[in-house]
C-alpha cells in the first residue's frame, strides 16, 4: 500500500496571498524581534519608553484573527505577521490585500511561536504595526456627533472595554485627557477586540481648552458623577451632538471637568451602591444616547 500524500503547506497552495509566507524554525531569528518578549515589563515591543527612560519600539500588536482583520482595515498598517499555519489558512482572504504585498508572514509551530513571545498564544496569529502620527483632536472630531471623553482612565481592561463599548454603540471618537493610560498597549488593543484600532481617538493636556474646543464644536459636555445633585442620564443625552466625560475607579471626574461641563448627569442605582464600573458607565450612556434616537442604528 502507497504511503498516504499530505496536503501541502497552506502558502503552496494560495499563491495569490500578498503576503510573503516564511517559515520560522529557530525562536533566534532576528526577523522576528518585533513579537519577541510580549510579557517582558522591561523588553516589550508595545513599549514606546522602556525604563530608565530609554527609548523602546512602541509597536502596536494585534492578537488573534478578528483583531488582526482589523489591523488590516485600519490606519496602522501591519509590517508584519507571526502564526500558525491554521490561522494563516483563516486569514487568506485578507492577506490577499494588496496593501499587504510583501509583507512577511513568518509562520511558525506554536512551540517555535511560544518560544518566541514568551508564553502560549492560544489565538496563534500576531500582527505588528508602526505607530503612525497621533490624530489632532480636530481631526478626531471631524463629523463626530457622539463622543467619550476620558480623565485619569488607567486601567488597560476599561480602557479596552470602553472601545469595544463605543464601537458597538456609535460612539464616533475618544478623547483622552491627562492620567489616562496609552491606549495602544497590548492589553488594550486585545481587550477592545481590535476597535481602539478603528475609532479615532487623540489626547489633549488642558481640560478648560479642550472642553471650550468641545463647545466651539458644538458639543454639549455630559459629566457622569453619581452626586444626587445630577440630573437623570437619560435627561442629558439628546443632544445634536454629546461628549460623554467619565473618570477613573474611585475618584472619578476632577471638580474641573465637572464645573467646567454643561451638565452633570447620574446613573440612578439601587440603594447601597455608589458607583459603577467605569466601562459599564460608559456603556450605559452610549446605550442612553442610542436610545434618545439621536444615533441611527
Amino acid at each position: 500500500m502507497s504511503e498516504p500524500v499530505s496536503a501541502p503547506p497552506l502558502a503552496a497552495s494560495t499563491p495569490s496571498l500578498a503576503v510573503d509566507v516564511i517559515d520560522i524554525d529557530d525562536p533566534t531569528d532576528l526577523r522576528v524581534d518585533d513579537f519577541r518578549d510580549l510579557n517582558s515589563v522591561d523588553r516589550r515591543p508595545d513599549l514606546p519608553t522602556l525604563p530608565g527612560g530609554r527609548p523602546g519600539k512602541g509597536l502596536v500588536i494585534a492578537e488573534g484573527v478578528l483583531v488582526a482583520q482589523r489591523m488590516i482595515a485600519s490606519r496602522f498598517t501591519p509590517h508584519a505577521f507571526l502564526g500558525v499555519d491554521k490561522r494563516l489558512g483563516e486569514l487568506a482572504d485578507d492577506l490577499r490585500n494588496p496593501s499587504l504585498s510583501g509583507v512577511p508572514f513568518y509562520r511558525a509551530s506554536a512551540e517555535v511561536m511560544a518560544e518566541i513571545v514568551g508564553f502560549h498564544l492560544n489565538r496563534g496569529v500576531l500582527g505588528v504595526a508602526r505607530r503612525p502620527a497621533a490624530l489632532e483632536v480636530d481631526d478626531a472630531l471631524a463629523n463626530a456627533t457622539t463622543i467619550a471623553v476620558l480623565e485619569g482612565v488607567n486601567d488597560h481592561e476599561n480602557i479596552g472595554s470602553i472601545f469595544r463599548n463605543a464601537a458597538g454603540l456609535g460612539v464616533d471618537a475618544v478623547l483622552f485627557g491627562a492620567g489616562c493610560a496609552d491606549p495602544l498597549y497590548r492589553r488594550c488593543v486585545r481587550v477592545s477586540m481590535g476597535h481602539v484600532l478603528l475609532v479615532p481617538h487623540a489626547r489633549f493636556d488642558d481640560w478648560r481648552g479642550a472642553l471650550d474646543l468641545l463647545a466651539d464644536h458644538g458639543f454639549t459636555t455630559v459629566a457622569l458623577t453619581p452626586r444626587e445633585s445630577a440630573v437623570p442620564l437619560a435627561d442629558a443625552v439628546s443632544a445634536d451632538k454629546v461628549a460623554v466625560l467619565v473618570g477613573a475607579e474611585g475618584p472619578g471626574l476632577s471638580e474641573t471637568a465637572i464645573r467646567g461641563s454643561h451638565v452633570a448627569a447620574r446613573i440612578p442605582m439601587s440603594r447601597g451602591t455608589d458607583s459603577l464600573n467605569v466601562a459599564t458607565a460608559a456603556a450605559i450612556a452610549f446605550y442612553e444616547r442610542v436610545r434618545s434616537g439621536t444615533i441611527d442604528r
